[in-house]
């Protein structure tokens, strides 16, 4: 069978079970739409946080940033990971605690402002559509090259699915679709990586692979990473390893994006609701560990699926006449993802990198192309479709959950229309997040940048709003509503302003970034930004409510709540 063929029964096969299960936990309350009916248990609920983690950024795009940018590519790694110690210590375990549905909901009740919860509610759907962008992309990537169909129409055929399933079930449909898309996701990642360990290093395990001497071509015997670094000084390109190179980022522009998804992670507004679903805060605690046993799984194999990655595409296809490129390329080429121009007429496809280059990939490619570079059968590279398929799908459906419940719960049932009854008000969360479907397609029909690129505008986005606000929701006493309000907006516009003038309009470029810090980090000084401006505006509008001091007391103390959570 072909690869298509291939494709489209893993790919037909996993819709139809995630839809099985979308029918099987349709849902008619909004405590079951909302968090499940806080009835999951903390591994399920640690498996399903994993894929709603591991988003088409970690699956399709993560591996292959870390194959173009050696190095630097582990910022990803340690900033994505890291966050969720954070996560674990400074904000799960509480926000279960109070009991409540949504986070702005939180940010409101804790300040004892609708203002605030007002701005939380534009933070959360203003990050949860930069967020989703990436996600429908990768969907389009897939099916553009694996069904042969246009980008738009794949886009299009991902929002339906997730629309069904996040509309019938809610958040307890969500969350068991998502229980099944991570058995799908890490099978589909782990076996082309074992495969190809096994034929170039000798060991089926990656992540010994990724420190062992290659078995196989030109530069047998040599150790895989040496050999990459070897690659890379024959081409004139900087060390594969090599930290802090020119042509590489500087300390601080990595110290800086480290910094933004670490924090971007504590306050992600999908990640955080997860936390609501389970029955108490210890339960919230041992969903966060074992959601990082299950991430661990993928995030250590990436480095190695990178460098085999690496390894295969160059010495494939550098100073390959174009005649004889191999069907990858040409497959991928025909989707627009790899561009070819024979500069020097030479006919040969030589690999170089910067202005002038006659090869350009797209790095969204990597994961997805690996077995075909490698010559797997064409059932894995369907199997490895299916899998970024589930990745991109099941964090979309939290982020639009987190759209629908923002629309329905803290902006008309609290605003607008606070006499709703619960079931128009379910009603109203399922319009919402048709709608929010809507612009998800058009906005990964349109997307920015690359996948892992937009997902980091996200995560610099939820730094610079919403960690600063949680933590010190959290812990301290001082903060007054408006010092919350003023944080949030000064933290968010700022990062957005910076990152649409450098990214999204590109009216300046690097050599004008601030401090020398990408719009990918730029959230790390929205965050400090946000700190800043909540302090100073707190100083003089204190002091804060009596109730705000009686919830931080009943977070950290286990002191009765100023209001009954919600059941």
């Amino acid at each position: 069978m072909s690869i298509a063929g291939w494709t489209l029964v893993f790919v037909a096969g996993s819709f139809a079970l995630y839809s099985a299960i979308a029918v099987w936990s349709r849902v008619g309350t909004t405590s079951g739409f909302y968090v499940a009916g806080r009835g999951v248990s903390a591994l399920a609920n640690g498996m399903a946080t994993g894929a709603d983690w591991m988003s088409a950024a970690s699956f399709i795009s993560m591996a292959g940033l870390i194959s173009f940018m050696g190095y630097d590519g582990a910022i990803y790694l340690m900033g994505w990971t890291g966050g969720y110690v954070l996560l674990a210590l400074l904000v799960a375990p509480y926000l279960r605690r109070y009991g409540r549905y949504t986070i702005p909901e939180f940010v409101g009740d804790r300040f004892a402002s609708q203002a605030a919860r007002l701005t939380a509610v534009i933070c959360a759907v203003f990050i949860s559509f930069t967020y989703v962008a990436g996600q429908m992309r990768g969907v389009g990537v897939v099916f553009s090259r694996f069904l042969t169909i246009p980008v738009e129409y794949g886009v299009l055929i991902g929002g339906v699915i997730v629309l069904l399933y996040a509309t019938l079930g809610g958040m307890r449909g969500i969350t068991y679709t998502q229980v099944a898309q991570y058995c799908v996701l890490i099978v589909a990642f782990l076996i082309p990586a074992g495969a190809i360990s096994w034929m170039m290093t000798g060991t089926p395990i990656p992540q010994l692979g990724f420190g062992s001497p290659l078995i196989e071509g030109e530069r047998a015997g040599m150790f895989l990473l040496r050999a990459i670094d070897q690659i890379h000084v024959d081409l004139g390109l900087p060390e594969y390893t090599g930290a802090f190179l020119a042509g590489k980022k500087t300390l601080l522009d990595v110290f800086a994006i480290t910094a933004a998804l670490m924090t971007g992670t504590a306050g992600l507004p999908h990640v955080l609701i997860r936390f609501y679903t389970v029955k108490s805060a210890r339960l919230a605690r041992w969903s966060v560990m074992w959601a990082l046993l299950f991430i661990a799984v993928l995030y250590t194999t990436a480095p190695a699926v990178a460098a085999f990655a690496r390894v295969n595409m160059i010495q494939t296809l550098h100073q390959t006449p174009v005649a004889e490129a191999p069907d990858w390329f040409r497959n991928w080429q025909a989707t627009g993802l790899i561009q070819f121009t024979d500069r020097n007429g030479d006919g040969l496809i030589q690999y170089s990198e910067g202005a002038g280059a006659e090869l350009i990939i797209d790095r969204d490619i990597m994961v997805l192309a690996n077995p075909e570079i490698a010559e797997l059968p064409a059932w894995v590279v369907g199997l490895v479709a299916a899998g970024g398929l589930a990745a991109a799908l099941s964090t979309a459906a939290g982020l639009l959950l987190v759209i629908s419940a923002s629309v329905s719960h803290d902006l008309l049932k609290s605003f607008l229309r606070p006499n709703m009854t619960e079931r128009q008000e379910l009603r109203a969360a399922r319009i919402a997040a048709a709608g929010a479907i809507a612009v998800a397609i058009l906005v990964g029909i349109y997307p920015p940048d690359y996948v892992a690129a937009v997902v980091a505008f996200a995560f610099g986005l939820a730094a610079a709003s919403f960690f600063p606000v949680l933590v010190l929701g959290v812990f301290t006493t001082w903060v007054t509503p408006r010092g919350a309000v003023a944080g949030m907006i000064a933290g968010t516009a700022f990062t957005a302003t910076y990152i649409g003038w450098f990214k999204v309009f590109e009216w300046s470029g690097p050599e004008a970034w601030w401090f020398g810090i990408s719009p990918e980090g730029i959230g790390a000084l929205g965050m400090l930004l946000n700190f800043a401006v909540t302090w100073a505006v707190s100083r003089r509008t204190g002091p804060p409510p009596e109730e705000s001091r009686q919830i931080v007391a009943a977070l950290r103390g286990g002191a009765p709540l100023p209001r009954p959570p919600t059941p």
